[in-house]
C-alpha cells in the first residue's frame, strides 16, 4: 500500500502540493494525470525518497520493492538480454553464488530459491519483453552501445518490467515507443500482478490499463475509480455541480448582505440583521471552478488546393545507401484531402517514407511525381534541436517575415498557443510542450498543402492533444501521421498504410485489427491484412473517385442502390440539422466567451461537415448509377 498523508512540497519556492492526501491500495493500476508542470514527476521522486516532504508523509508497505525506469539509458558492451537479466538482482546474485558455493546445504537452498523465483524461465521472459518492445532475437544479442538513446530507453524499460517490482512507477513510458510497442505495453500493464502507477497523457493506454485515476490539480490529489473516460465524465459532472452550488451560494450571500445593509440601522430589524451576520460568518466558501482552458492550436490551410494526386509514386524506392533501399516497389498516390496514418514497427521505414514524401530524401528508383508548386511541411521530434536556444518565439517568427510589424508578429505567436508571458522567453527556457507548439507553428507557417507529423504528441498533455485533433480536423490540406497515440490516429486519420517487409501499402483493417495482430506475439503467421498490404503495394492504388466507384459496384442491384440512397438522404438531413443546432450553440458560447465549449462545438461541427461531404459524394455517385 502507498499512503500520501497531508503532504506539502515546494520546488525552488514554488508550491506544488499542499496538504493533500491519497491512498493507493495493493494491486491497483493507477493512471496519474494532470497538466504538464503540476508536479507529477515530483511526486514520484517523493515516493522513491529522492525528495523529502516539507510537511506530511509518503509511506509504503515495509519491504516493498519500488521500480522505475533508469534515468540514464544503458550504454555498455553487455548484450540487451544480459542487461535485462541483471535487473533481477536476487537471481543474478544467486546465480553467481551457485558458481562458488561449496556447502551442500547452501547449494540446496540456492537452487530451491532459484526454482521459487522461476529462474529457469528468466531468459525466455526477458526475451519476450524485449521482443514486445521491438527487439528481435538478433538485436537482443547485440551490445547496448550499438543502439541510439531512444532504443536504449526501451532496454531500460524492459529491465524494470522484468524485475517485477511490487510498486512499478512509469513516467510517460510511451514517449520512446512506437505504436506497436505502446500496444504491447498496454497489454502487459493490464495483466501486471502488482501495483503500478503510470504518468501518461495517452487516453487509450489509461483506458485499457487502469482501474483508477489520481488527478493532480490546484495542488491537490483526487482519486477516482474507473478508467480515464469515466474519470473525465465524473470530473465534468463534479465541476458542473460545483459551479451550480457556487452560483446558489453567491446568490444567497448577496441576498443576506443586502438585508444586512438595508436593515442593520433599524432597531426593529437589528436582531434579524445580526443573526444574518453570524450566518454569513459560518457560511463556508465554495471555490469557483478554475478556468484552465488550454490555448488552441491552429494550422493555416492552403489558399489554393492543387488537383489530385498531389504526389504519385510509381515503383518508387528510397534509402540511404546506394543499391540498398529501405523501402521499394511503392505504387501509391496521395490526394489533396487525404488523411493517412502510417503503421509499422520502428526501423521498418516510416521515417524514410516521410522524408521521401517531404522531399528531404531523393528516390533511389522508380518515379515520384509532385503537383506544381506543392508545399510540404514536416514536424519530427528531433527538430527540437532546430530551435535557436537564445532566441524567443517572436525572434523565430521575425526571421520568416522580417518586415512585419511587431504587433502582427506577436499575433502570429499567439495563434500558436503561446501566451504573452512566453513570447519573450528564450527557446531554451520553454517547456517541451511549448517548444512543440512553436515548431508546429514554424512548420505550418507558409500554409502547406501537405503536413507530415512524426510523433507530434510526445510533449503535449491531454488537453493539448485534443487541441491538436481539432486543429487537424479544421486544416484543409492533406495529412500524413506517424503516432503511437491511438486516439489521435482514430480521430484524425481516414486511411491506414502499413510499412512492412520493405514496402508501403494500404492496410485493410482498423486499429483494433492491428492491435490483435501485434499482440499475437513472436512467431505468429502473417495476418490477412498484412498479406493484403503486400499485394496492394505491388499494384497502383486507386484514386478516391475510383475507390468510391468500386464501393458502388459492390452495392448490388438497383433496388439495393435506391435503398442505400434513401439511407444516405436521411443521414444528410440529420447531419444538416445537427450543423444548424451547433451553429446556434456556438453563437451562445461565443456570447458567453466559453472558450472550451467553443472548441468542443467547433470540433463536432467540423466532424459533421466532413461526414456530410463524404455522404453527399456517395449519394451523388449512387444517384448517377441509377439515373
Amino acid at each position: 500500500m502507498l499512503k500520501v498523508n497531508d503532504l506539502t512540497f515546494r520546488m525552488q519556492g514554488r508550491l506544488l502540493l499542499e496538504n493533500t492526501s491519497v491512498v493507493v491500495p495493493m494491486g491497483a493500476r493507477v493512471g496519474f494525470v494532470g497538466r504538464n508542470g503540476t508536479g507529477k514527476t515530483t511526486l514520484f521522486k517523493l515516493i522513491t525518497g529522492e525528495y523529502g516532504p516539507e510537511t506530511g508523509s509518503v509511506t509504503v508497505r515495509r519491504g516493498m520493492r519500488i521500480g522505475q525506469v533508469a534515468q540514464e539509458a544503458p550504454g555498455n558492451d553487455k548484450s540487451l538480454l544480459e542487461t535485462v537479466l541483471e535487473a533481477d538482482v536476487e537471481r543474478t546474485e544467486l546465480m553467481a553464488e551457485a558458481e562458488t558455493a561449496t556447502d551442500p546445504n547452501r547449494i540446496a537452498d540456492i537452487h530451491t530459491r532459484l526454482s521459487d523465483i522461476e529462474a529457469h524461465s528468466a531468459e525466455a521472459r526477458a526475451g519476450a519483453i524485449l521482443h514486445g518492445l521491438g527487439f528481435d532475437a538478433e538485436n537482443q544479442a547485440r551490445p547496448c552501445s550499438d543502439f541510439s538513446g531512444g532504443w536504449r530507453m526501451r532496454v531500460a524499460l524492459a529491465a524494470v518490467l522484468f524485475s517485477e517490482p511490487d510498486l512499478l512507477l512509469l513516467d510517460e513510458p510511451t514517449n520512446y515507443l512506437d505504436l506497436e510497442g505502446t500496444l504491447w505495453l498496454e497489454n502487459y500493464i493490464a495483466r501486471y500482478r502488482h501495483t503500478v502507477i503510470i504518468i501518461s497523457h495517452d487516453r487509450d493506454l489509461l483506458n485499457k490499463c487502469c482501474n483508477s485515476i489520481v488527478h493532480l490539480e490546484n495542488l491537490k490529489l483526487t482519486a477516482y475509480k474507473g478508467d480515464y473516460d469515466f474519470f473525465e465524465k465524473t470530473r465534468a459532472e463534479r465541476m458542473a455541480l460545483q459551479s451550480k452550488m457556487k452560483a446558489k451560494q453567491d446568490a444567497k450571500r448577496a441576498h443576506m448582505e443586502a438585508f444586512i445593509n438595508r436593515f442593520k440601522a433599524k432597531a426593529s430589524k437589528a436582531t434579524q440583521a445580526q443573526s444574518r451576520v453570524k450566518a454569513l460568518e459560518k457560511m463556508g466558501t465554495i471555490a469557483a471552478v478554475a478556468n484552465d482552458d488550454v490555448a488552441p492550436l491552429h494550422f493555416p490551410s492552403p489558399e489554393k488546393i492543387p488537383a489530385s494526386p498531389i504526389i504519385n509514386l510509381e515503383k518508387a524506392a528510397a534509402g540511404y545507401e546506394a543499391d540498398k533501399p529501405v523501402i521499394s516497389k511503392m505504387d501509391l498516390r496521395i490526394d489533396a484531402d487525404d488523411r493517412i496514418a502510417l503503421l509499422g514497427a520502428n526501423g521498418n521505414g516510416k521515417s524514410t517514407f516521410a522524408k521521401l514524401i517531404a522531399g528531404r530524401l531523393a528516390p533511389q528508383g522508380g518515379r515520384v511525381t509532385r503537383a506544381d508548386k506543392l508545399r510540404v511541411a514536416m514536424f519530427a521530434q528531433h527538430n527540437m534541436d532546430d530551435l535557436l536556444p537564445e532566441q524567443t518565439p517572436v525572434d523565430h517568427i521575425r526571421k520568416l517575415v522580417p518586415n512585419e510589424p511587431e504587433g502582427k508578429l506577436r499575433g502570429r505567436v499567439a495563434r500558436m498557443g503561446l501566451g504573452t508571458e512566453k513570447m519573450d522567453t528564450k527557446a531554451k527556457n520553454l517547456s517541451g510542450g511549448e517548444k512543440a507548439r512553436l515548431l508546429l507553428g514554424l512548420a505550418t507557417f507558409h500554409q502547406p498543402h501537405l503536413l507530415i507529423l512524426d510523433e507530434p504528441t510526445n510533449h503535449l498533455d491531454m488537453d493539448s492533444r485534443d487541441s491538436l485533433v481539432m486543429a487537424l480536423n479544421e486544416y484543409r490540406g492533406a495529412v500524413i501521421l506517424i503516432s503511437h497515440d491511438r486516439h489521435l490516429v482514430e480521430a484524425s486519420a481516414e486511411r491506414l498504410w502499413l510499412v512492412n517487409d520493405g514496402t508501403v501499402g494500404p492496410y485493410e483493417g482498423d486499429l483494433e485489427d492491428y492491435r490483435r495482430l501485434i499482440l499475437r506475439g513472436p512467431g505468429s503467421p502473417s495476418s490477412r491484412n498484412e498479406k493484403a498490404a503486400k499485394v496492394k503495394a505491388s499494384a497502383p492504388e486507386p484514386s478516391k473517385e475510383e475507390r468510391r466507384k468500386q464501393e458502388a459496384a459492390k452495392r448490388g442491384s438497383q433496388s439495393d442502390i435506391r435503398k442505400r440512397i434513401g439511407q444516405l438522404e436521411a443521414i444528410m438531413k440529420k447531419a444538416e440539422e445537427a450543423i444548424r443546432k451547433l451553429d446556434k450553440l456556438l453563437a451562445t458560447a461565443s456570447t458567453e466567451r466559453d472558450a472550451k465549449r467553443i472548441r468542443d462545438l467547433a470540433t463536432k461541427k467540423a466532424e459533421f461537415e466532413r461526414r456530410l461531404v463524404e455522404v453527399e459524394e456517395e449519394w451523388l455517385l449512387l444517384s448517377e448509377a441509377v439515373a
